[in-house]
């Protein structure tokens, strides 16, 4: 697979839904991983990134104007010891839950399938991260309808070792806008990661559609230390 520019790769694409990059720094020190979220509708564009914990979970920026919580609020950033899950729903929670239970990646998501968000029904996109004593591997999911019917769930994982410095791969949820949506498709794209953390933070921001864009949050991860960095950036102030 041929690498691409993940920054003209979201220019080119007004609406990718939400998305997930997980990677290595250009210098080849940080494991580095990005989610975004976007929204077309009033309630979706309603909220922010904010930390909990050694994660984060999404709020409505303004409450007396949320709707429906149920897919929207969410933990998308969770830390268990040295695995770092980011997902886009409550699943985040549910993978938590099964490498507690020592089940692996997949298996814990076993139990879950797409948003049941007819007629769409958006593809649900995990990550999980393990650094530890100076090596690194990341594994991504998606769990999308099968062609759009809700009555067949079809599920891929793939597992990246000893990713290269400067390269990620991003998985999104909507191939671009339409109506309904259409889902991702194909194995995650294979994408650049430039930059320190700020201007790769900068970088991925600026080229997220202006209308559309909500959130985004970005960590690197020292490979040999463990210790991290964080970015978020909210489009609400």
């Amino acid at each position: 697979m041929q690498k691409i520019s993940l920054i003209e790769c979201l220019k080119n694409n007004r609406y990718p839904g939400r998305g997930i990059v997980m990677g290595r720094s250009e210098c080849g020190k940080y494991a580095v991983t990005a989610y975004f979220i976007m929204g077309r509708s009033e309630n979706s564009r309603n909220r922010v990134f904010v930390t909990e914990g050694e994660g984060i979970r999404t709020e409505a920026y303004d409450p007396s104007k949320l709707t429906d919580p149920s897919l929207i609020i969410y933990a998308p950033v969770r830390v268990l010891g040295n695995k770092t899950i980011v997902t886009n729903g409550d699943q985040t929670d549910t993978i938590y839950d099964g490498l507690d239970k020592q089940l692996t990646f997949e298996q814990s998501l076993r139990s879950r399938e797409f948003e049941p968000d007819a007629p769409n029904y958006t593809p649900r996109i995990s990550g999980v991260m393990h650094v530890e004593n100076g090596k690194y591997n990341f594994a991504l999911s998606i769990l999308k309808s099968n062609d759009g019917d809700p009555e067949s769930c079809n599920r891929f994982t793939f597992a990246y070792n000893n990713a290269k410095a400067g390269e990620g791969r991003f998985i999104h949820t909507y191939l671009g806008d339409g109506s309904p949506l259409p889902s991702f498709e194909g194995e995650p794209v294979k994408v650049d990661i430039n930059g320190g953390i700020d201007t790769f933070t900068d970088a991925v921001w600026q080229a997220l559609d202006a209308d559309n864009k909500v959130s985004l949050f970005v960590r690197f991860i020292d490979i040999e230390t463990g210790k991290y960095e964080t970015r978020i950036v909210n489009k609400n102030k």
